[in-house]
Order: structure tokens, then sequence, then C-alpha cells
């Protein structure tokens, strides 16, 4: 069929929907050379006519015409309401899995097609029937038919919830610059941004806000008087001029707050206005505009967000999926009911039908009930998206149930299904905004007009306060004290808590702070503990108290070990993890960051824990899946008091070496004593998986100042340089001691002195790398020192094996999610060899043919290494200036350093060359004969193995 032959056929055609759709759509098929529903799907199930319809009932079905992953289409007569045929289809949309167009057309002049893609602005191609001799709205139909990505509009709602939040950003710095109140702008941006949004959803007489300021362009000084007249409409409803305005409140109109603009700060608005509020993200609305309007994220804009798919992890465990089970257990019993109904009569089939009504009620009721709290909901992208997942639930189920047959009803569900609690004001303002545009946005993109009088329900439920202690006055309103705060009760908690680690808490909350929560929660939470672990801890609690039944939260990724898994440790004691991601990359005040999260409560029956998306048997508290759970190792006596971790520096005690040489060489001091006494090499992480950069420390160990003060080169210099920070540290003994390092190291100087050489690894890095230092080192508080001097002991760390169990053992840091090792958790729990344990002297087991084989394979290994790193050809070694110190390891030209710069140990496990393996491999096979196991075990049978002998060896300790 030509397309001149298809106008003539249909244009302005009089037949009726039910008697010419399909032949229409036939045709439309023949004209674009496309194959029909029969020719592509003969059930019907994927491509087809009618989809949908009761089998009780009959009736049109959910759509006219359905392709699974292309289109939903809706026919009308000719000349009918469109808009109304797209409310009709956008009900149903959900239950059609929504396909990403939504196209509606009457028989004889028009063809509309609506693109429905989550993430994408909306955008409709509009065709008239007379028009289809044009190729390009033929291809317009043809991609609906075949290809419909080619359709999908190339902005995102990100994109443009960036573009507008940065218009934002603009005014709120210029209102801030002439010195208004933070959270006051931040109050009057809120009200314009919803403002614009109720325009462009038609819930604002047509333009009003547009022509507003285009008046106010004209004369920049009636904005005031203009804006506040809108808003005290909007208020309570009333009139502007002769246009009625509804009522909105909701809180946001609750005052006639409003700030004069300039002519360019109401162009900055016209600006805004221009876009299409109806599309933005209210997942990322919040979080834009704060960043937009907080000074310090200003260059944070639109670089990060956290997006919806990412909010969905926690979402569908927590709710989605335990809500949806339940419902697909009510469904099949209201399809049998309605099946029993169906070949009955009289009373029998009225009881069946009623009983049906009565599960699907219950079923309703239970979602309407559903309750969702985030105690730490920020800009409220979590509680949105909560709201939605309600709504979509609630409407799935009408949906599905009316296609059973029964009746459908209006949405039950609305804002006040999710709580809050949120300190700062305006992200608590911001969250209900967000909130409330969602629900408006759900209403209208299922068909449903927005609820009136109001229109924006209070949100009480979103309460600005401290999630984690509050104030508790005493009587007569005399004294008080800090109490734990109380959560809302909620079948579910959500949300992404504050990130503080525990050694940043204190300088960020203050000392009062600290130890008010120290002393609420000491029996629940260790103080060294991160601030998000508070928040995991009290939705525990919530759930053991029957005040919520399951819980997902996103937490920092050293939640898998220290002192922060004591928390997840007493979460698998009384309950499950239901589904947890390890590792995940997430955005924290624009920042990349790894983080893990977690969802917990009870199982359902038939339900399967997931780690990282994958079905496992049991989630352990450090997050992972084995058989076996190593959070229950133990420390080994047998190994205590030999790996220490370096000295705390609190700071610039790190010098370089030109400067140090000057001190070396610059005499006796009035005590008759080199400087060399107080001045010792250093390294720090980067020495080791770096070039080392050949800076020195000075300690002064334990002397006083002014048995200090007699060295006087570095004296000096600790005067001028640390004692302006030391002099303001809230620690006393650190104020008082400014000369001194934070930590002394005492415990790791008196260990190293009495070996002749030292192993130093770094506490966090991509490789787990062991070297040899001379025991004067001191290393920072970044590597670990560990005082053995046997080849031996080098090999059984730098195996396969301790590096499994420090893997699985230690926690994760920063964005590359390094891990972390040290002294406790990782090397006094590691079972080493029976026989080749550090609590026995190197020269007992020098004779042993496992402790020789070891030995023979580690030093190859670092002569390899070494032979690597600074190969004779490109380096001299030159004496320090004073005896008694390390050669040092020096370029031999320019040519040579540049060179030296690439032979770092990172680069060299990064490649791995042949070499490396096979030094790795006899060395691996060495240490497997020493426990007297096969070389070629999998890494869950070493571990299972070493877990093992961790718990024989726990067991016989006194």
């Amino acid at each position: 069929m030509t397309p001149q032959q298809f106008i003539s056929k249909w244009l302005n055609s009089a037949l009726k929907e039910r008697a010419a759709a399909q032949e229409h759509f036939l045709d439309l098929c023949r004209m674009l050379g496309e194959p029909t529903p029969a020719d592509v799907d003969p059930t019907g199930k994927d491509y087809g006519f009618e989809v949908g319809a009761s089998k009780t009932t009959g009736g049109n079905g959910f759509a006219d015409v359905f392709k699974r992953g292309h289109f939903a289409w809706e026919y009308k007569g000719t000349k009918a309401n469109l808009d109304t045929a797209f409310a009709q289809l956008q009900r149903y949309a959900i239950a059609l899995d929504n396909p990403p167009l939504l196209i509606v057309s009457d028989i004889g002049t028009t063809i509309r097609i609506h693109t429905n893609w989550t993430n994408s602005v909306s955008k409709v191609y509009e065709i008239a029937i007379a028009d289809l001799g044009d190729p390009t709205k033929r291809g317009w139909l043809k991609a609906a038919l075949s290809d419909p990505e080619a359709l999908r509009p190339t902005k995102t709602r990100q994109e443009l919830t960036e573009e507008v939040a940065g218009e934002f950003a603009e005014l709120a710095r210029s209102l801030r610059g002439r010195g208004h109140h933070p959270e006051q702008v931040a109050h009057f941006i809120n009200r314009l941004v919803f403002c614009m949004f109720a325009e462009d959803v038609k819930l604002l007489p047509e333009n009003i806000f547009s022509r507003m300021l285009e008046r106010a362009l004209d004369d920049p000084s009636q904005f005031e008087g203009f804006a506040r007249s809108l808003f005290t409409a909007m208020k309570s409803g009333g009139h502007i001029g002769f246009e009625k305005v509804a009522w909105f409140n909701g809180g946001l109109f609750n005052d006639d707050l409003v700030f004069a603009l300039d002519k360019k700060e109401i162009a900055i608005v016209h600006r805004a206005a221009k876009h299409f509020w109806g599309d933005v993200d209210p997942s990322i609305l919040g979080t834009l505009f704060e960043r937009g309007l907080d000074p310090d994220k200003r260059s944070q804009l639109g670089a990060h967000y956290t997006d919806r798919d990412k909010i969905m992890m926690i979402i569908n465990p927590v709710i989605v999926e335990p809500l949806t089970a339940e419902w697909e257990k009510a469904k099949a019993e209201i399809t049998a009911l309605m099946d029993k109904a169906a070949s009955s009569k009289g009373g029998t089939a009225t009881k069946a039908r009623n009983q049906a009504q009565g599960i699907l009620d219950a079923h309703l009721k239970r979602l309407a009930d559903f309750r969702v709290l985030d105690p730490a909901c920020g800009s409220g992208n979590f509680l949105y998206l909560a709201l939605r997942a309600l709504k979509d639930l609630e409407h799935r189920a009408q949906v599905e149930a009316e296609a059973l047959g029964l009746p459908r009803g209006f949405p039950r569900i609305g804002p006040e299904v999710v709580k809050g609690i949120e300190i700062n004001p305006y992200a608590a303002e911001l969250a209900r905004v967000s909130v409330w545009i969602g629900e408006i946005q759900w209403m209208i993109g299922n068909g449903f007009g927005a609820s009136t009088n109001p229109i924006l329900k209070p949100l009480e439920t979103i309460e600005c306060r401290d999630a984690l202690m509050t104030w508790e006055p005493g009587e007569n309103g005399e004294g008080g004290r800090w109490v734990e705060a109380v959560w809302p009760k909620a079948d579910a908690i959500i949300g992404n808590p504050p990130f503080l680690g525990g050694k940043l808490m204190r300088s960020q909350l203050g000392d009062v702070t600290i130890e008010t929560l120290f002393t609420l929660y000491r029996d629940r939470v260790p103080p060294e503990a991160d601030l998000v672990i508070y928040w995991v801890e009290k939705a525990s609690t919530a759930m053991r108290n029957g005040l919520a039944r399951r819980a997902g939260l996103v937490t920092t990724n050293s939640i898998r070990g220290g002192a922060n898994r004591r928390v997840m440790d007493r979460i698998t004691d009384s309950m499950a993890i239901i589904a947890a991601w390890s590792d995940e990359p997430w955005t924290v005040e624009g920042a990349a960051v790894r983080v893990s999260m977690v969802v917990f409560g009870e199982l359902q029956d038939g339900e399967v824990p997931h780690l990282n998306g994958q079905p496992v048997e049991k989630v352990n508290p450090d997050l992972t899946a084995s058989a076996v759970d190593l959070t229950k190792a133990s420390r080994l006596s047998r190994n205590c008091g030999v790996a220490f971790q370096g000295p705390v520096k609190v700071g610039a005690f790190d010098i370089d070496g030109q400067q140090i040489r000057r001190w070396l060489t610059s005499g006796l001091n009035p005590n008759g004593r080199p400087n060399s006494d107080v001045l010792r090499p250093w390294a720090n992480g980067m020495d080791i998986t770096r070039r080392p950069a050949g800076k020195w420390i000075i300690d002064f160990g334990e002397l006083n100042e002014h048995e200090a003060a007699l060295y006087e080169g570095p004296f000096e210099y600790v005067r001028l340089n640390i004692y302006p920070v030391r002099a303001n540290n809230r620690d006393e003994q650190r104020r008082r001691n400014w000369w001194r390092l934070g930590r002394s190291g005492a415990d790791v100087k008196e260990a190293t002195s009495k070996v002749s050489r030292v192993i130093i690894t770094p506490r966090v890095s991509k490789w787990r790398l062991f070297i040899w230092e001379q025991p004067m080192l001191l290393p920072d508080s970044a590597v670990v020192a560990i005082a053995r001097d046997d080849d031996t002991t080098f090999g059984i760390l730098h195996s396969r094996f301790h590096e499994l169990w420090a893997l699985r053992m230690g926690t994760w840091l920063g964005v590359g999610n390094d891990p972390r090792y040290t002294p406790t958790t990782t090397f006094e729990t590691f079972p080493f060899p029976e026989g080749l344990t550090p609590d026995i002297p190197a020269e007992a087991y020098a004779q042993d043919p496992r402790a020789i084989a070891i030995a023979t394979a580690a030093a190859r290994l670092n002569e390899l290494r070494e032979n690597w790193l600074n190969p004779p050809d490109l380096v001299r070694r030159e004496p320090e200036v004073v005896p008694g110190f390390p050669d040092r390891i020096l370029p031999i030209n320019e040519e040579a350093a540049q060179k030296l710069k690439k032979r770092t140990l990172t680069n060299l496990y990064n490649e791995r060359p042949a070499w490396l393996q096979n030094a790795h491999k006899t060395l691996d096979e060495a240490v497997a004969a020493a426990y007297g196991w096969p070389a070629d075990l999998s890494d869950d049978e070493i571990l299972a193995r070493l877990f093992e002998l961790n718990q024989e060896r726990a067991a016989k300790q006194p």
C-alpha cells in the first residue's frame, strides 16, 4: 500500500474505533513495509491486538496494539480527544512493562507518539494522516514499529536537572552576595522552582509565572509585589487578576517571603523558566540544588550525583521485592477465586468474587499502611524513589486485578507513606519539595490528575532534627540531658547516612558531640567506629524491638572490618544480611568514593540472600559469602608483639634529606652530642610502592623540652614549624609535648632494635608488598613494621597464603578500594606453618628443610626485585654523610633518573612479568609444602584450612 492509498482510504474516516482499529494498523504495516503482528508473533503475547483483555469480562484490554519493548497503541474514533486516550494508556503502561513509546491516534486525522523512557526528557511526535506522504514523518512511524531507540530524546532528565540547577545556583550566589541568609535564599528559590514546575504541569494558570517574569523584566521594581501576590494566592487559593489560583499550601507557601530582584537576576529566573520543568528528576533535584546553593560545593555542581539505579539497588530488596512476593501470592489466590466465580453460578459465584475482592482490598491496605523511613534523608532522593516504588506496586496490583475482572479503584498512596529525619532545615525542605514534585509527576505520568484542596499535603513526617541524639529538658525547664533520639516506627528503613571516619569525627563534630555519642551508645558502638555505623546500629535495634522489618543503608566500605564490623557481627547473630554489595562506586559531597551497601532483616520463606547481585547461601558480617566465616577468626598469642604500626607524626616532622645532611654535618651541639641522635631515615607507604623519597624524621623520643633544645638546628625547626600547629591541638598531651611525635612509637623502636633488618609493608596499597629495611629506619603511621629478620618469615608473608588471608581479614580504603593491612586483624590472626611461627627464634628452625626452602625462594624473589628496581647500570651507591646510616641509592645521570621513575613495585606488580610470576610460584610451592598442603588448592580451600588452623590454635591458648 502506498502512502497516498493509505491517506485516501483513512483520511477523515467515519468508521468507529472498534470496527476499524485493527485494519487501520495492518494497513500501516503494509504501507511502511513492516511485518504484521501475526507475522512476527502468532501467539500474540509479545506483539498483538487487545493485549491484556480480561479473560472473564472481555473488553478492550490494556492496549489496542502492543509490541513488547517497542510501544503500546490506543485507538479512538476520528477527531476524538487524544489527551483522554493518552491518559488511559498511561494508566495501563505499567502492566505492559512500560514500553518506551506510548502511541495514541484517531482513525482519520492524527497519530501522536509520546516517548516514555524513564531517564529521558519527554517528547511528542505528531503526525497528521494527511502528512504521511512526508518521508520524515513516515520514518517516525517506521522507527516506532521496528527501532524505537531512533526516537529517544538525546537529553536525559539528569542533564535537564543539571541545567536548571545551574541556573539557580547563579541566582543563589547573587542573593547571598547581597547578604541574604542562606536558608532564606534556599526557601525563596524552592518556591520559584515549584512555581515553574506547577506552571509546566498545568497546575497554575497558563504561563502565569512566565508572564509575570516578562512583565518584571520591563520594570524590575514590580517583581517583589508580583511574586508576593502569587505566593499569597498559592497559600490558600485565590485570584491573580481574573485568573484563579489553586490552593497549594503544604507549608511551602506559609509566608510571603520574597526578595527584590534586579533585572539580571530576573533574567536568570526567566531563562530557567524556559526549560520544561515537568521532566526534572526529583531523585537528584535536591542534591544538585544543595550543591548550587552551598558555595563550598559550587565546583561540584552537575559533576556527580547518585543516579536512581544505585538507589533502587537498596529500595528493591527492602521494599519492592518483599511486597511483590506478597502480591504474587495474593494474585494467585484472586485468580483461583475468579476462575471459580466464572465457572459457578448464583451465590457461589458471588461469594468467590467477594472473597477475591477481600484479598485485593487487604493487599491494597497493606500497601497504603506501609511506611518508609530515611533517618538521614538529605534532600529526599531516597524518599522520592521509595514513594514512587510504592505507588507503582499499588498501581500494578490495581491493573492486574482489573485484568482478572475486579473493579479498579483510585490510587490511595501519597506522600504520607514516607518519613524522614534531617538535621539541616534547608535540606529537609528540599526533601519535601522533591517528594511533592515526584508525587505530582507520578500521578500525571500515570494518567491521573494531581490531588487538590490542597495540592500539596503537609509533609510533617519529614522532620528537621538530629537522628542520633536529642535534648531532654529537666523539670520546669531547668537543666536537662542528652538522650538517644527516637525514630518513628516504619516497615522499612533506607538511606545514605553521613560518612565520617572515626578519626575525623572529633575534629568535624566537636568534643561535646562526640563524648555525648560515645556515652549514649557506649555499649553498642565502638568509639573507633565510623559515624555511619550509628545509623546501622539504630536500624538493627529498631528491628530487634519490632519497630521496623527491614533496612537497607549505604555505608563506608570499611564496615567489613575493624571496629565497624562489631556492629555487623551482632546483626548476623539476630537476623540475616539479605543483600549486600561489598564494593560499589558512590558519590559523597561531589567526590567519588567506594561504599558497601547492606540490606538486613528477616528472610522471607524461600528468599535467597544475594551478594554483589549473585545468589549465595549466606552473607557473612564482612560481606563475603564463603562457607567459612573468617570474621570468627581469633588473634593468636604466638603472633603478638611482632607487628607494629609506625608512630603518628602530628606535624611536619619529616624533612627533606638535603636539610638533614646540613644538620648531620653541622658539628656537635652544646651537650656534646651530634644531631644524628635525633634524626632517623623515614618511610611512608609511597616510599614502598613507588621510589623512596629519601626523607628523614626529627625524633626527640622521650626527651623533655630542655633536653631536646640542646639539639639546636632540629629543635629550632620544630619550634618554628610544629609548635604553632600543636599549640591548638585538642589533645592536652600533644599540646604540652609539642616537640615530640604525636605517638612516639616506643614499641616499634624497641622491637626493631633487636633485629638486624626489619620487614615493612604499606598499610594501604593495591598490592600486598613486603620489603626489607634497616632497623634504624622509623616507619610512618601508614606503614606496618614486622620485627623479624629471617627470610623464612619474609617468604611466608609474601606468599599467596598470607596475601589471601590479609585481603579477607583487612578492610578497604579510598577511591581505588585498596586493601588495608593492620597488625591486629591481618597479622596476629594469621596461622603460620607449625614450627615456623613468629614466637620461635629463626635460629631454632634454621636447619628445618621447610624453612630453608622458603628462605631460598624468598631471598631469590627479593634479589630479582632489587635487581629490577635498582639495576647497577642505572644507579650508584653513595655512603651517607656520617657513618652508621644506610648508603644512598642515586641515579648515575639524568637519563637514568627518568628511567628509574618507572621502576616501582606498583608498576612491577601491575605488569607481573614472567620472571616475577615464576619466583612467586616457587615461593608459594615452598610455603604450601611447609603446611603439608597441595600447591594447587583453590582460594576458598586455602582460607578454609587457614581458618581451621586459627581455630585450633585459639582453642589451645591460655
